[in-house]
């Protein structure tokens, strides 16, 4: 039977009429960035729960994850109207394999997300470890529209402190903003718009590729990658492509 863990709102911040980051006070299980735990609200005799991605890293003294209300969703409707000091809960257990653990040998690390499955690399790039195993960090982020491009004073606080490994790129498909590429992820895998704007190319002997976000989002840049030589990486069979499926 699942343990839950009560915890206490610390702050409920609404990036726009959808997308939300709430932190929260509670005792956290060991746990490694990139990992996901499941939050719940009581419904009758029963816990409405499911799973999310945890924002912060393992030093950092509270729970934080984000979140997408989803209309008529019967539980981040409810997340979304949470306030300091309200009662949520989280499972006493972690569970992920999208983290640096679980990478092969590289140098370069690409980071693929779509809407909020940025929140796993958000946690993985506040850990030191990052930093100290790979010569460059690529964080690509592909949303909708500008105000979907959340968390830049944390990601151009990355940036300024590390200049010489860090590059960030954004894709906004219903927008044209100056800096950003105009299209999805995958196209601009094809296209070589993504390496180009990396200032790098996607290397099978240098590169790893994590990928998060919708099973369309993710199938489709696995099979671009696919094309340029990269595999999907296992256990038992290194390769280059480790993926979770945001649903």
């Amino acid at each position: 039977m699942e343990q839950w863990r009560a915890g206490k709102v610390i702050e409920n911040r609404h990036w726009n009429e959808r997308l939300c980051s709430l932190r929260v006070d509670v005792e956290l299980p060991k746990f490694k960035a990139g990992q996901f735990t499941r939050i719940g609200l009581p419904d009758g005799e029963t816990m409405l729960a499911r799973a999310y991605s945890l924002v912060n890293s393992p030093g950092e003294p509270y729970a934080e994850f984000y979140f997408n209300k989803v209309p008529d969703g019967p539980l981040s409707s409810r997340l979304h109207q949470l306030k300091a000091g309200d009662t949520l809960y989280l499972s006493a257990t972690v569970a992920g394999f999208l983290t640096l653990a679980e990478l092969p040998e590289c140098q370069h690390l690409w980071m693929l997300a779509t809407g909020t499955a940025l929140g796993p690399f958000l946690s993985i790039l506040k850990t030191e470890e990052v930093w100290q195993r790979m010569d460059k960090v690529i964080l690509v982020h592909g949303v909708r529209s500008l105000d979907e491009l959340t968390y830049q004073e944390l990601i151009q606080g990355l940036t300024k402190r590390y200049p010489e490994q860090f590059v960030t790129i954004a894709a906004i498909t219903r927008e044209q903003v100056s800096g950003c590429l105009q299209q999805r992820i995958p196209d601009a895998i094809r296209s070589g718009d993504l390496e180009r704007a990396a200032g790098m190319v996607l290397d099978p002997a240098l590169a790893h590729v994590m990928i998060c976000g919708s099973p369309a989002m993710v199938e489709d840049s696995m099979t671009a990658l696919k094309e340029k030589g990269l595999r999907k990486h296992r256990r038992r069979e290194p390769g280059h492509i480790s993926v979770e499926i945001y649903k």
